[in-house]
């Protein structure tokens, strides 16, 4: 097909959007650490698009969308962006040059791996952290974008619906994000020492980036710019309304209308809608959101204060525990009317796709906690992946990278 020059525009301007979410995601989760580990913090986002960018060049986009070996990897067909140029793929994205869906999909590759930093800040090493993205990109993320999203991958074939990421970005970063926290340990005083965020203003400027780069995210994935991309748009806009209202509410209710809680809730409803955007109308929309932060405030809870899990900024709660209500919610409130190239749900009459998108909720969520476990020991028993004790007193601003948020670099 010949280049459609407002597909190709679109998609890029969506890359570039989502691009920003990354930074939007440092802010948001470096407002809510201690003072003495912002930098360190911001530096788990941002490193993310240096090092997936690079490897996603090299070898991640083959993996993950080369031709397909048995439907569980992609092969090396297009390694070093060999064969992959200005001309359109004849599979994917079929009317923008093949390097604009490229780079489109890199942005998705960063920020899945800067999410799960948010359960381990303050007490990881950063050289752990740079391996363990390197690896877990490769042998978790690359893999299960290809089942979902590659041509011939196994999901994709069994009939699961993603429309930009519940279970490849979100259920994939939100489970590993449980399972690395759980083998970091607890932050030294956690749960008794006061924790409490040293930036609020910068959480909701992070909040705020991050919704506005979310319509990149999400109508963006409908790869052309025409009612797809508008349905998904509107979606994604009125989950997110909906969902920081409901956690406003909900926080009122218990005490005070907060703004942490309120972004919070809106970040949830954009993690919850995300796998749906492109499969629902806008009156779904309103109650994926309302489900989302109800859902995940109460898991918020659960985890961290009744079961005492120390994920940090709560990844699972909001992004593993938002992604798979979200795949769960495209078997219940898909419509062919909304895309034909989808499928109808439970409410249209079709039971069978609620439980497609289960099975892929259940093998996505398996796959990424046990490879993520198993990495995170690999790593611990050869260079250690937690700092110590002193490290972790004085902040890993200043042991990890020598600098001070509020004073500059160490002399």
């Amino acid at each position: 097909m010949p280049i459609n020059g407002a597909d190709t525009v679109w998609i890029l301007i969506s890359a570039a959007l989502v691009m920003l979410m990354t930074p939007g995601l440092a802010l948001f989760y470096g407002g809510m650490v201690r003072r003495k580990n912002i930098l360190s913090t911001l530096m788990m986002s941002f490193v993310c698009l240096g090092l997936v960018g690079l490897l996603w060049v090299l070898y991640g986009y083959s993996l993950a969308f080369g031709a397909d070996k048995g439907g569980f990897i992609g092969g090396l067909n297009f390694i070093g962006l060999n064969n992959v140029g200005q001309t359109p793929s004849p599979i994917y994205a079929t009317t923008v040059p093949q390097l604009a869906f490229m780079i489109y999909q890199a942005m998705f590759a960063v920020i899945t791996v800067a999410l799960i930093t948010g359960s381990i800040v303050e007490r990881m090493k950063f050289s752990a952290l740079f391996v363990f993205s390197a690896l877990w990109m490769t042998v978790v993320y690359l893999p299960v974008a290809h089942w979902v999203w590659g041509s011939g991958g196994w999901l994709a074939k069994l009939g699961v619906l993603d429309f930009a990421g519940g279970s490849v970005v979100h259920i994939n970063a939100g489970v590993s994000a449980l399972a690395l926290a759980l083998l970091l340990g607890k932050r030294r005083g956690f749960p008794t020492d006061a924790m409490e965020p040293n930036n609020i203003p910068l959480v909701v400027l992070g909040a705020g980036l991050l919704w506005f780069g979310w319509f990149g995210f999400n109508a963006g994935s409908a790869q052309t710019a025409g009612g797809l991309a508008a349905n998904a748009f509107v979606t994604t806009n009125t989950a997110a309304a909906a969902a920081a209202l409901t956690w406003m509410i909900i926080s009122w209710i218990y005490r005070r209308p907060t703004i942490l809680g309120t972004v919070t809730g809106a970040v949830a409803g954009l993690a919850t809608v995300t796998p749906a955007a492109g499969y629902v109308t806008p009156l779904a929309a309103i109650a994926i959101g309302v489900a989302a932060s109800i859902v995940c405030y109460y898991s918020m809870l659960l985890f961290k204060t009744k079961l005492g899990f120390d994920d940090s900024l709560d990844v699972f709660a909001v992004h593993g525990i938002g992604g798979v209500l979200g795949m769960l919610f495209v078997g219940v409130f898909a419509s062919l009317a909304v895309n034909p190239a989808g499928a109808n749900g439970l409410i249209a009459g079709n039971g069978a796709q609620l439980l497609k998108q289960l099975i892929g909720v259940l093998c996505v969520g398996a796959y990424a906690f046990v490879v993520t476990m198993i990495l995170g020991k690999l790593i611990d028993i050869t260079i250690g992946l937690r700092v110590g004790q002193s490290e972790e007193t004085v902040g890993l601003d200043i042991s990890q990278h020598g600098e001070r948020a509020y004073g500059g670099l160490l002399r």
